[in-house]
Parts: structure tokens; C-alpha cells; sequence
């Protein structure tokens, strides 16, 4: 009885083996993947500048005295000639009413010495006076005119500097700094207000000595916003090299640069930050892959290939510069294989994956000049 009830036992445990099916290998993971090609590359160098306006004035009376009126504020726009402020005008008016005052006394003095010197010449005429006293009275005349002259010179500059106590803008433009208030008593030249020219903008670059030399005014040059680059970051501006400085800057060692902007439009805002790709005649082709490909496997730049079969292998590669498309490889890879670009760093060596292929970008960015 037990060696049956065992062999009905053994004959269970054959049954539910049979019966258990051995599992399937699970599917190749998917693995999103680019084909590598070639891009041509311009090599140019990139820096970084402010955003300046050509022309930036610091204006100024001529004369100091006490400000009784300001007509601006800062963000004014103003045109050119319009009063901006205006001094205490009291003590210049009646300084140019002085002068000329002056004018009229020294006219009578020259109209007198003129009708003497006319009798004087009469009288030397008919031998009633000597020659010395004919020459006194001439002199006495010329003495006269050059009065008059200098009276007159005098009362003009009381009368330019009566004007001068109007703050006048010299050009069209905007008002960035406001330094002084009515009530305030200024001296000649402090600046009050500075006017800046918002149809004439460029950028400030600071140029390193070693790379001075391969730029002239006249290259072209491409610029970006840094305030741009999450609400537009494919906008680019058209530039000019408008000036370089001929000397180095003792602080930094460097050349100030400036760098015309040719299609100026509402988004630049003075003081903004801004990329500068200065042109170059050299270019290359290079391989370049997107920057999530590249990894680090043992200390060294590497990137997961993908061959025809789906087999995912690390392999080090020699990588360059980035750029807003990717990093720039030169060794290592070759054109038309694939590569990981998402998830390198789950993968295993002679993991087989299901390669998906990156969509192509709807306009391709390659000649985009600045990251």
C-alpha cells in the first residue's frame, strides 16, 4: 500500500513538471538613438559682452547755480533740443542786463571821441592846434573802439551763458540716470542726466590679446541674448565690428571691442548680456553627436554604439568642443552609426536593445552661432 500511495506521488510530481512551461527572454529594451554624420563646423570665437548704446551723454550745465525745475524722468523719451532742466536764472539776467548796459556807455564814450577827434582835425587844419594834440585825441578814439569791442564781447557771454541756464537735450534718446534734483545747487559740468541713443546699439566685447589680431572692423558677427534663451532662444542678431581699441586695457588685458547691431528691434534692453560668434573664413567638417550620448566610463569620453543587430557596446571616443547642437567628436566614431543618446548610463555591455531613431528636427540649428 505505502509503495503504491509513492509511486502515485512520483507520478504527481512528473505530471506538474510536464506541465510547467520553461519563460520567454523578455523583449529588448528600447533605446532612443541618433545616426551620426558629418556637420559642417565654422570655427569662430565666442565672448561675451554687454549690451551698450554707441552714444551715451552725460549732461551738464555750463554754468552752476541753483536747479529750480526738472522736466524728465528717468525712462524719458526726449528729441533733441528739449529742455531736460532749467537754473535760477535771477543772477544771469541781470549780469547780461549789466553787460549791456556797459555796451551803451561805451557807445557814448566812442560817439564823443569820434565828433572830438573830428573838430581836433578841423582846428590841425587851420594850423590852430599841433599835431601831438590831434594824435592825443586819435588815440583817445582808438582807445574807444577797443572799449566798445571788449564790451560787446563781454555782454555776448552774458548773454550765452543767460541761455545756459536751460539743460537742452543733444540728441534724440532716452534718460537713464537722473543725479541731481530741484533745489540742488550744482557747479559747471556735474553731470545731471544721462541721454543715450536707443536707435544706435551695440555690444561691448572684451577681446583677449592672443585673439585681437584675427578680427577687423568690418567682420561680421552673430549675437544672441542670454535674456532670450528659454522664451526665444532661436533668435539671432545680425552684427558689425564697428571698432577695436587700439590699446589694451590696463585692468584686463584685454581690447574693447564694439560690435554694431544692424537689426536693432524692441527685446534689447541696454545693460543685457549678450553671446558674440565672431566670424571666420576656416571651417570643417566634424562629427558631432547630442551632448546626452557622452558618458564617462572608466575616466575616459565615451558613447554607447548600437550595431546592426541591436548589441549596445561602450566605446571611447576623443571629444571636442560643445556646441548648441551637441559635442564635437573627432575619433572614435564613424559616420552613419548609431549611437545612445538617452539612458547611457543603465546600459550593459552586449545589452540588446530595440533602437529607436531620433525624429529629425523640423529646421536644423547647425549654423546657430552661439550656445
Amino acid at each position: 500500500m505505502t509503495l503504491k500511495i509513492c509511486n502515485l506521488t512520483m507520478m504527481a510530481i512528473l505530471l506538474v513538471a510536464c506541465d510547467k512551461l520553461p519563460h520567454a527572454p523578455p523583449p529588448p529594451r528600447p533605446a532612443l538613438v541618433t545616426v551620426v554624420g558629418q556637420t559642417a563646423v565654422e570655427q569662430g570665437m565666442i565672448l561675451v559682452g554687454e549690451v551698450k548704446s554707441r552714444y551715451e551723454s552725460n549732461l551738464a550745465f555750463r554754468i552752476g547755480g541753483k536747479i529750480i525745475e526738472r522736466k524728465v524722468e528717468v525712462g524719458s523719451v526726449v528729441k533733441k533740443g528739449q529742455v531736460l532742466a532749467n537754473l535760477d536764472a535771477a543772477d544771469s539776467n541781470l549780469t547780461a542786463a549789466a553787460a549791456y548796459a556797459s555796451v551803451r556807455a561805451a557807445e557814448a564814450s566812442y560817439a564823443l571821441a569820434n565828433a572830438e577827434v573830428e573838430r581836433q582835425r578841423m582846428l590841425f587844419n587851420k594850423k590852430f592846434i599841433s599835431a601831438s594834440a590831434l594824435d592825443l585825441r586819435e588815440a583817445e578814439l582808438k582807445t574807444s573802439v577797443a572799449r566798445l569791442q571788449q564790451l560787446k564781447a563781454q555782454a555776448a557771454v552774458s548773454n550765452n551763458q543767460s541761455r545756459y541756464t536751460s539743460l537742452i537735450a543733444d540728441r534724440d534718446g532716452v534718460v537713464t540716470q537722473i543725479r541731481a534734483e530741484p533745489g540742488q545747487v550744482v557747479g559747471a559740468g556735474e553731470m545731471v542726466a544721462q541721454v543715450v541713443d536707443t536707435q544706435q546699439i551695440e555690444v561691448l566685447v572684451a577681446v583677449p590679446e592672443s585673439k585681437v589680431v584675427t578680427i577687423k572692423v568690418g567682420d561680421s558677427a552673430a549675437l544672441k541674448l542670454w535674456a532670450n534663451q528659454l522664451s526665444n532662444p532661436d533668435k539671432t542678431y545680425s552684427g558689425k565690428v564697428r571698432e577695436i581699441a587700439p590699446a589694451a586695457s590696463s585692468a584686463t588685458r584685454a581690447f574693447d571691442v564694439r560690435v554694431a547691431i544692424l537689426d536693432v528691434d524692441e527685446q534689447l534692453k541696454l545693460g543685457m548680456t549678450a553671446g558674440v560668434r565672431f566670424a571666420s573664413n576656416e571651417s570643417s567638417a566634424e562629427l558631432i553627436v547630442p551632448s546626452s550620448a557622452l558618458t564617462q566610463i572608466n575616466g575616459k569620453n565615451s558613447v554607447w554604439v548600437v550595431d546592426k543587430a541591436g548589441i549596445a557596446n561602450p566605446r571611447a571616443v576623443t571629444a571636442g568642443q560643445f556646441t548648441e547642437n551637441g559635442v564635437l567628436v573627432s575619433d572614435g566614431l564613424q559616420v552613419g552609426e548609431m549611437v545612445a543618446i538617452a539612458g547611457v548610463h543603465t546600459l550593459i555591455k552586449g545589452q540588446k536593445v530595440k533602437p529607436i531613431l531620433q525624429p529629425e528636427p523640423s529646421a536644423s540649428t547647425a549654423s546657430e552661432p552661439i550656445e
